[in-house]
């Protein structure tokens, strides 16, 4: 059977091109022959070929190799995974073991036995295939990490409370560890941002954060969304996809809504993370993983205790060290750092002059409850910086009424989380996913607010 790769061949002998090219086109689809080495740049350029075979001396009496190493460095240089195999005489084989130190796959002794040079070529076919194949699986690699980190959520972990010190305190310690991370914390309160800043304060902060937020996925498309598939694994698998944990080789997997994976499912992230290796659907080898992991979940540490809801062994396995973070509510005095910050933020999205909160305001804000917590507060913020004229906010541009007007805090925040959903959901024409998406929730907590106002 005739191989599809492409072989190239560099010796100044003429009867030594036409020996390979005999015997080599009888195994291999493509050969070609030259004499002169001042070709291989543009030829290399050209990525034509699959091995070259190069001679170690061109120049007339030369016997130092010095001509190969030469155009050796040069071709790695032009393609790093390029796979060059050496010519040489009985007497150059140390200076040939030399330059497969500098990058040479292989060396073939002349003059050569035919079955020898054959399996040698064939191999380094092979050789240059895989690195490839790497190479494309690296570039997918990285184009599909960055397409999951999504972008940043326009804020950071912004505080000064007692709550936020000791957070960052914590944050600090744990971040430059391995161990895994579990956050708790409610919707909205910041276990994004939390886990984005270990990742920053990590040792693998200049690899990839990868975000998957389970309670989007459906269980059906669990372990291909997570482990990867092979083509042809099912109906719509039309390639090899590498999945979420090998997106993130090297990085950090932060693994959102852990607590909305239902308890089978949850069998397979455990058996993952227990033998540190997955196995895509549909494939029959199982392919080291190396991420750090970090999870998150809106369910109290009671609800997690409860093995009905969640494995109690991968409870363990992902809270080596948890982190719960506070509630809005629990943290007023951050408010007015909060609404700065995002007045600054959409100041500059919507090109507009920053505009001035006033005490009224901040107080009205202060009061509220805030159940959806730094990102209702975020949306608030941002509904007032579009809709409030002038250059001064109130209390009635966050549709509040000041403290001293309602006695025991806002009355009409309810209302303006519904008429906010129900616009968004007007806008998407009913589209869940996408209303979720504008309004920064997730599609169960969104199903939670519909409910809840009767939409």
């Amino acid at each position: 059977m005739i191989s599809p790769s492409r072989i190239l061949v560099i010796d100044d002998e003429a009867d030594v091109l036409m020996a390979a090219r005999l015997l080599l086109k009888r195994h291999f689809s493509s050969v070609r022959t030259e004499r002169d080495p001042s070709l291989l740049p543009e030829l290399v350029r050209g990525n034509a070929f699959d091995v070259l075979l190069l001679d170690m001396n061109f120049a007339v009496g030369a016997g130092s190799g010095a001509e190969g190493l030469k155009w050796l460095t040069e071709i790695i240089a032009l393609d790093p995974d390029a796979v060059v195999v050496l010519i040489t005489a009985h007497g150059e084989v140390e200076l040939a073991v030399q330059a497969m130190k500098q990058g040479a796959a292989d060396f073939i002794v002349k003059p050569w036995e035919n079955s020898r040079l054959v399996a040698t070529l064939s191999a380094a076919a092979n050789l240059r295939r895989s690195r490839l194949e790497a190479k494309d699986l690296r570039q997918r690699h990285r184009a599909l990490a960055a397409t999951l980190a999504g972008p940043r959520m326009g804020s950071e972990l912004i505080g000064a409370s007692p709550a936020m010190l000791n957070l960052f305190e914590l944050i600090r310690r744990a971040a430059p560890t391995e161990a895994n991370i579990l956050i708790l914390g409610e919707n909205g309160a910041g276990k994004e941002l939390a886990a984005r800043e270990i990742h920053r304060q990590s040792a693998r902060a200049s690899e990839a954060f990868v975000h998957v937020d389970l309670g989007a996925i459906p269980a059906a498309l669990f372990e291909s969304e997570l482990f990867g598939h092979r083509r042809g694994a099912f109906t719509d698998a039309r390639e090899d996809r590498i999945g979420r944990f090998r997106a993130a080789a090297g990085g950090t997997l932060f693994l959102d809504e852990i607590g909305n994976v239902p308890l089978h499912l949850q069998a397979k992230l455990l058996a993952a993370l227990e033998r540190r290796e997955i196995v895509p659907v549909g494939g029959d080898r199982a392919v080291p993983i190396d991420v750090r992991l970090i999870a998150a979940t809106n369910l109290t540490r009671e609800q997690l205790s409860d093995g009905t809801i969640f494995r109690q062994d991968l409870f363990y396995r992902i809270n080596t060290v948890e982190i719960t973070l506070p509630a809005l509510r629990e943290r007023a005095e951050d408010i007015p750092l909060l609404v700065g910050h995002f007045v600054g933020v959409y100041a500059r999205k919507y090109n507009t002059p920053t505009k001035r909160v006033t005490a009224a305001a901040l107080e009205a804000l202060a009061f509220s409850d805030w159940p959806g917590n730094v990102r209702a507060l975020r949306h608030a913020v941002e509904r007032a910086m579009i809709l409030g004229a002038g250059t001064v906010l109130d209390a009635g541009d966050f549709g509040l009424l000041p403290k001293e007007r309602h006695g025991d805090g806002p009355q009409t925040l309810d209302s303006v989380e519904r008429d906010t959903i129900r616009r968004a959901l007007e806008k998407h024409g009913g589209n869940i996913s996408h209303a979720a998406r504008t309004l920064g929730l997730t599609r169960p907590a969104l199903y939670r607010r519909m409910e809840k106002y009767g939409l």
